[in-house]
């Protein structure tokens, strides 16, 4: 085969893998605060299912990603096992989906997919500036009870919901009763001596001041983390 043809098959061929995981990178931002489902991410960007999960690696690893695992625990036997996908760079997900200036994302249908990632995204770097792994997780059971994240450490677990409004409500907190049957010495199903303690809550939120919503739960303002 003629050289200039090999060389113009190889360019073609690298130019082709490039806009195919330009269009892979468009499709993961599209869904971001959402699960990962690796069939429906290949489906939609064109790509075999393996391709999308060492894609999807590709993302997590460059911190462009992040994926997080469910919460799971031998009491709370009846959660999902999908993890959850955040795109940790959202002025890089607001180019990729075409969102062109900020008035026109607030006015759009993912706007509060924006708000939960840009939430979750400022704790998660947080951890990662310390030094520290982040121990962030997801929780949705089959009841679909869900909670945007938890945070995990020194034995408690913290929920944290994230609404974009400047007054939620008590609904925003209905479902961190899901974790009710944790609560308690001996009933957390962790090992004896390592008994689970259930901390305060958070609703991060568009509030202008950090409020008590009830005993256990607290309005935080997006502006304080």
């Amino acid at each position: 085969m003629d050289t200039y043809l090999k060389r113009d098959i190889r360019d073609l061929t690298r130019v082709t893998d490039e806009m195919a995981f330009y269009n892979f990178m468009t499709v993961a931002a599209a869904r971001t605060a959402r699960p990962v489902v690796y069939e429906e991410l290949a489906r939609e960007s064109g790509v075999s299912p393996p391709t999308a999960k060492k894609w999807l690696s590709i993302l997590v690893s460059s911190d462009i990603a992040a994926v997080v695992q469910p919460y799971s625990n031998n009491i709370l036997k009846r959660v999902t096992k999908m993890p959850l996908l955040h795109f940790l760079d959202t002025g890089l997900c607001a180019y990729l989906l075409k969102w062109g200036n900020p008035e026109a994302l607030e006015r759009g249908a993912m706007s509060g997919a924006f708000f939960e990632t840009y939430v979750f995204s400022e704790v998660y770097k947080s951890f990662l500036n310390a030094g520290r792994e982040p121990p962030l997780y997801w929780y949705r059971d089959k009841e679909k009870r869900e909670i945007d994240f938890l945070i995990f450490e020194n034995g408690t677990l913290s929920p944290v919901e994230v609404k974009k409004s400047a007054s939620p409500g008590k609904e925003a907190v209905k479902h961190f009763r899901a974790l009710d049957p944790l609560a308690g010495p001996g009933k957390s199903g962790e090992p004896e001596g390592m008994n689970l303690r259930i901390g305060n809550g958070a609703v991060v939120c568009m509030a202008n001041d950090l409020l008590p919503l009830d005993q256990k739960n607290w309005y935080v303002p997006a502006w304080l983390i």
